[in-house]
């Protein structure tokens, strides 16, 4: 069965389906700024245990909870101190996620068993309506194969899960096009378990200085601190090599090579594909083009693609975070 398709922007009337779908405990792929979600009842641990069966997802790696208002978040958390809430009205809508402690209402599948739950509020409108006409909290994380290039269109969720979720709400592109930032307010000092679509300076600029994770790559079936930190992440299916910001790009010699790049960023010839994300070091557009761009190269029959490692700051940081995980070995 094909999976039904509302296209750009739909109306309201088809959210309300798609809501209906949810509230019935059916699976729904949805657009929000950062990423496509695959969204499930968040109270409902069968519905779920269907994103962990559709995604091939190890049971380990925690859900973000999506909601409409703060008031929603506060009905499943059992605090919101007011650091959470100054955070809230500086980056909600958006791409923040907080980790606070859960109320019981959330079941353990959607935490790995932890005690904190990771939650935000989605800024893209059709992701918004959704989550109002459904009145639940949504467990959604990326909509595709689990360890795989994230989705930021509704074609690729189509050519990632095919069949497997019968329902698709098309919002366009996503323009923030990585993953949010998952900050940690378990403990008396922020820590910052992964960065993504609002920067560390962003947050150190309304709240002061956060702690960033220390945590050991490949940590086995153990319960990860927050979504996309397992050592290997984010991954093409052509093995990925990447180089230093100043490192003139090679194409390997008797390989079909592909290059992805700022704009400014050197290289020399022989490459077979090269994909500029932008023309000037603009990372939030090269945010924006990233996974989209590294799909691409993936489906260009290539033996290898080379990546110039980005700015370690700003949205660079994120997208430094995502090439290390893509080029990690298996």
């Amino acid at each position: 069965m094909s999976p039904t398709l509302f296209s750009t922007f739909p109306d309201p009337d088809q959210i309300a389906d798609a809501a209906e779908k949810l509230r019935a405990g059916h699976l729904v792929a949805f657009p929000t700024e950062t990423v496509y979600g695959l969204g499930a009842d968040a109270t409902n641990p069968l519905a779920v245990a269907a994103i962990f069966e559709v995604k091939g997802r190890p049971r380990f790696d925690p859900l973000i909870v999506h909601l409409y208002t703060t008031a929603d978040v506060c009905r499943i958390v059992s605090e919101f101190p007011p650091l959470a809430q100054t955070l809230a009205d500086t980056f909600w809508p958006g791409p923040l996620t907080l980790v606070l402690p859960k109320r019981s209402l959330i079941p353990e599948i959607v935490t790995a068993g932890l005690p904190g739950v990771a939650v935000r509020i989605p800024r893209h409108p059709v992701a918004l309506e959704l989550l109002r006409q459904a009145g639940r909290p949504v467990a959604a994380p990326s909509a595709n194969p689990f360890g795989w290039i994230s989705p930021t269109t509704a074609q690729h969720v189509r050519d990632g899960l095919g069949t497997a979720v019968n329902c698709i709400l098309d919002g366009g592109p996503c323009d923030v096009g990585v993953e949010s930032t998952v900050l940690s307010l378990m403990d008396s000092r922020p820590v910052l378990l992964r960065p993504g679509g609002v920067s560390q300076e962003e947050i150190e600029a309304v709240i002061g200085p956060v702690q960033q994770a220390i945590f050991a790559e490949g940590a086995g079936d153990s319960a990860q601190l927050a979504p996309g930190m397992l050592s290997r992440h984010y991954a093409p299916r052509t093995p990925l090599v990447v180089i230093e910001r100043g490192e003139t790009a090679l194409a390997i010699p008797g390989k079909r090579c592909g290059l992805l790049t700022e704009g400014t960023r050197a290289w020399q010839a022989g490459f077979d594909q090269i994909v500029s994300l932008a023309e000037t070091a603009d990372l939030r557009i090269c945010a924006a083009r990233f996974f989209a761009s590294l799909r691409s190269l993936d489906s260009a029959d290539l033996d290898v693609i080379i990546a110039h490692k980005f700015p370690d700051n700003g949205l660079g940081l994120a997208l430094n975070d995502r090439l290390r995980r893509a080029s990690a070995s298996n």
